[in-house]
């Protein structure tokens, strides 16, 4: 049995609930922070369901935000400036597997049938104490169960996002999806390519930042067939597990997993900033020739900003220990290190502005990375006036 003192309502929302039910208004509390509560986890941002209108609430309220009005959702502003997200009992009446039509003036039963699983469909009503859980939801958080509300088949294909959200969960809970559940996941994952690409990256975001076990995402990816939809365009790398637990940057878990990154990432809509990640990924290389100072410094110096991304995916490699001794002692491995500048050479007169001075600064790091003792403003210049006098 759950105990009621778990769930603890912000103050803030208790207040939002007390005027819509002194206002007529049947009012619960819904969502997935109540669903985190009884695993466990409570979280503030707790979502009101109610019998009113979207126009009651605005006319109750005097601060709110239609963030939502054509599905019902009102923000109503507490007296800190914080939204709560209000919504109107509703069903759907006309689905497209992205988006929805829905229809108000329903009951909460009603509701909490149109939502995905059923730890999802619970709700509380903190003045009554009373619970409702139409669909067991409680009784599958105990049992650790992913579960869909009534035919999988049909919550699949009203919203095709619901089988990633599956894996989100199953992966953030450490949950085992209802064999049913699972099925019609697989069996409709091909609808998945409907989705709008911001959407799919959203949920992968999400996955890597809230699961247990990074290294679960790859499978339930790879097994419920969502992987052979979205990210076809990268082969699959032989996935070492340890290294992909350590890792929580959803960007380097795909570059663990999957082969040209760069693709992976612009089918996602990602940003340019990642896309630009991915590409330095791909391109390499993935490790320096050998583990000496020497070929590390040469390495970071091709790589550049790469280093730290390609690091954290060669995991207890050898070399990383000196990757990490070369920052340490302050060694130059890029000409923006070098202890001159192109404007130091060109006021000693060793050089004039041009192609020819880019070539010198090279050749200075070239020296450098050789020799990080060279890496003095006197030695430097010695260094460049010897090279020009030749």
């Amino acid at each position: 049995m759950h105990s009621l003192e778990r769930i603890e309502i912000p103050a803030a929302v208790l207040a939002i609930l007390t005027r819509l039910e002194e206002a007529g208004f049947e009012t619960w509390c819904v969502g997935g922070a109540i669903r985190d509560a009884l695993v466990g986890d409570p979280q503030q941002d707790v979502d009101l369901a109610t019998a009113a209108t979207p126009a009651d609430v605005r006319q109750l309220f005097r601060r709110t935000v239609p963030v939502g009005i054509e599905h019902g959702t009102v923000g109503v502003l507490d007296d800190d400036g914080v939204l709560h997200e209000v919504t109107t009992f509703r069903r759907d009446v006309r689905t497209d597997g992205r988006h929805a039509v829905v229809e108000f003036g329903v009951s909460l039963d009603e509701d909490l049938a149109r939502r995905d699983f059923t730890i999802n469909a619970i709700a509380w009503h903190p003045l009554r104490r009373e619970w409702r859980d139409p669909f067991n939801g409680r009784d599958d958080i105990d049992a650790g169960i992913v579960r869909a509300v009534g035919d999988p088949i049909q919550r699949f294909r009203e919203d095709r996002l619901r089988i990633l959200r599956a894996l989100r969960f199953a992966a953030r809970f450490d949950f085992e999806i209802d064999d049913e559940t699972w099925q019609a996941a697989r069996s409709e994952v091909a609808g998945t390519a409907s989705l709008s690409a911001e959407r799919v990256h959203d949920e992968w975001w999400k996955s890597c930042a809230t699961a247990i076990r990074t290294s679960s995402l790859p499978e339930l990816w790879r097994e419920s067939g969502v992987a052979s939809v979205w990210l076809s365009d990268g082969a699959e790398r032989e996935v070492d597990n340890a290294l992909i637990d350590r890792l929580r940057d959803p960007l380097l878990v795909i570059a663990a997993w999957r082969r040209n990154v760069e693709a992976i990432l612009r089918r996602l809509k990602s940003s340019g900033s990642d896309i630009a990640r991915g590409r330095a990924i791909d391109r390499g290389p993935a490790r320096p020739d050998g583990n000496d100072a020497r070929a590390v410094r040469r390495w970071m110096s091709k790589v550049g900003p790469a280093a730290a991304d390609l690091v954290a995916l060669a995991g207890d490699a050898a070399w990383v220990t000196e990757v990490a001794a070369i920052r340490a002692r302050g060694e130059a491995t890029s000409r923006a290190e070098l202890a001159v500048t192109g404007d130091d050479l060109v006021a000693s007169g060793v050089v004039d502005p041009g192609p020819a001075l880019g070539r010198l600064l090279s050749t200075l790091l070239d020296a450098v990375l050789d020799d990080p003792s060279l890496n003095s403003r006197d030695r430097l210049l010695e260094l460049a006036r010897n090279r020009s006098d030749e």
